[in-house]
């Protein structure tokens, strides 16, 4: 099968699937005519051999207690050799169902309740509740950003406070979500090297890092010098395949200590990985959808492109942050000078639903966050709408 521009530009119908994106959205807007460019998953159908496993798996007729074990261990380490040139062991391997759960119980595992724990900002609004839900405090350290939108870590703010022992774990996100940033080698050692100049803990979450464009490249912390004493890296197939509903993820620490923590947390909070479907479909993802997966990166990076001509073309007050990463683009709206409540109150009479800066932290205020993981109409029709709010 050719994965191509006809493949991807048919799209699905997801309206009465109960899904997130559509049916959420129409349940919180009531608006029939809006587009839904927020929540981060797509509007492509999955890769034709996930369908197939899940499928064999219904045929199975029974779908009762599951386990993990090694053969999901060994198709995800032998796919981020492939696809990222890291390596691990099975071993290193443990599984949750989303990286947002395993953010928290990294946070619970790795630190005691009142400890600091330091994020750049702005960044994923999970970052933010897996902290504070956890009776752990909350230090930002803010990104600075040049006059084209792409933004940078103040690598001397964040030394600042690990000096000052004002958090015992750092997190990340890598590549940066909201902001698009695929991190080059040089920073992310920077930051690694941070942590173990002061004894912290690292969590990177690199879920999306299938979604790096060229000339740019994906870089694991597990690569990094260091890495091995004290860095978490937590993935999925969710983002990149589509499947974010089947509930599966994976978290790899080499550090033996860290890694038991982890999992003594996992325990204690009734976690298990085990969805009959989810182990069927993350395995088929890993080993049989490269060309599919080719063939949607050259997609969105279309995709991506047509927003940044349209927009400079069309939005002449509003900077595009630069997309090296992610199907997510991060826009800058402050020169329109609107609070941000009027900002999305408008955006939302033009019949777009993206998502408010505001998720992304305080430093999110006046920005929004488009999601251009659709069909190119899809993406062509939103366009034209928020013409009429950013233009």
């Amino acid at each position: 099968m050719e994965f191509g521009k006809a493949y991807f530009d048919a799209g699905l119908e997801r309206r009465g699937t109960d899904c997130m994106k559509w049916d959420g959205m129409m349940e919180e807007h009531r608006d029939p005519d809006m587009v839904p460019m927020w929540v981060a998953d797509m509007d492509f159908p999955s890769a034709p051999a996930i369908r197939e496993a899940v499928q064999k798996v219904v045929d199975q007729g029974t779908w009762g207690y599951t386990m993990s074990g090694e053969a999901d261990a060994c198709a995800l380490r032998d796919y981020w050799k492939r696809r990222h040139g890291v390596s691990f062991e099975p071993k290193d391997v443990l599984m949750g169902p989303c990286v947002v759960s395993e953010l928290r119980l990294c946070v619970r595992a790795l630190t005691e309740p009142g400890d600091g724990v330091l994020i750049f900002t702005p960044v994923y609004g999970p970052f933010y509740a897996s902290i504070k839900e956890s009776g752990r405090r909350i230090v930002e350290s803010p990104m600075a950003r040049d006059a084209l939108g792409r933004y940078t870590l103040n690598l001397v703010d964040a030394e600042g406070k690990l000096a000052a022992r004002e958090a015992k774990l750092v997190m990340f996100c890598s590549p940066h979500n909201p902001c698009g940033r695929a991190w080059t080698k040089e920073e992310l050692a920077d930051v690694v090297n941070l942590c173990y100049k002061y004894g912290v803990p690292l969590v990177c979450d690199e879920i999306h890092a299938d979604f790096v464009f060229a000339p740019n490249a994906h870089h694991s912390v597990l690569t990094m010098e260091h890495a091995d004493e004290l860095a978490v890296m937590l993935c999925a197939a969710s983002k990149t395949f589509n499947v974010a509903g089947l509930q599966q993820a994976s978290l790899i620490c080499k550090n033996e200590k860290m890694r038991e923590a982890i999992a003594k947390e996992f325990t204690s909070c009734g976690v298990k990985s085990g969805n009959v479907f989810a182990l069927a479909a993350t395995r088929a993802a890993y080993t049989g959808c490269d060309a599919w997966l080719d063939g949607l990166k050259s997609y969105l990076m279309d995709n991506r492109d047509l927003v940044m001509a349209y927009a400079k073309a069309n939005f002449p007050k509003v900077v595009v942050t630069p997309l090296e990463a992610t199907y997510l683009i991060w826009l800058d709206c402050r020169a329109l000078e609107l609070e941000q409540e009027e900002l999305m109150r408008r955006i939302f009479e033009a019949h777009v639903k993206v998502n408010d800066g505001l998720f992304f932290g305080e430093s999110g205020r006046g920005f929004i966050r488009l999601n251009i993981g659709c069909p190119r109409a899809q993406l062509e029709a939103a366009l034209a709408h928020l013409k009429t709010v950013l233009g």
